[in-house]
């Protein structure tokens, strides 16, 4: 891409984690019935899985947040995806991105999931670069919502 979105600058700040969370559990909850979980490929879904958890607690309609590995634990459980305990097999879930590019970050993040169990509701972003990512989530059958696009940037 020509340009750099640093969402970790807004989502790692206590203002802008609260602001992310409610921005992002205000979109996934339009997505009857609720998910129960909310995560993405660390590191970029880190910081706003645990945000939209945080959001979503307050509001009183908890949604849990999960981390998917890029790679499996090399020891223990072997684990791919952190926080499932909560988060049953057949659990609707939404996958978590920063910024969507190719898409990549957020269909490998998909596809784990659903080889994990899990049914991805959607795909919801804080920004789109509007550079066919959004086009390569949704051919997986998986909406995508953004917060921003380019557009917003870039004029």
């Amino acid at each position: 891409s020509d340009f750099y979105v640093d969402c970790k600058r807004t989502a790692l700040t206590a203002e802008g984690h609260v602001l992310v969370g409610r921005l992002l559990f205000d979109r996934i909850r339009k997505l009857p019935p609720l998910v129960r979980g909310a995560g993405g490929l660390t590191l970029g879904a880190d910081p706003l899985a645990s945000a939209v958890a945080f959001a979503s607690f307050l509001a009183g309609e908890p949604v849990d947040a999960f981390i998917v590995r890029k790679e499996p634990k090399g020891h223990g459980t072997g684990q791919w995806i952190e926080g499932r305990k909560t988060i049953p097999d057949g659990s609707r879930v939404a996958v978590l991105e920063d910024v969507i590019t190719t898409g990549g970050s957020a269909i490998k993040a998909i596809e784990r999931c659903r080889a994990e169990g899990l049914v991805v509701a959607g795909c919801f972003a804080l920004v789109d670069r509007v550079e066919g990512g959004r086009e390569a989530i949704e051919a997986l059958g998986v909406p995508v919502d953004a917060l921003f696009t380019r557009r917003d940037f870039l004029g």
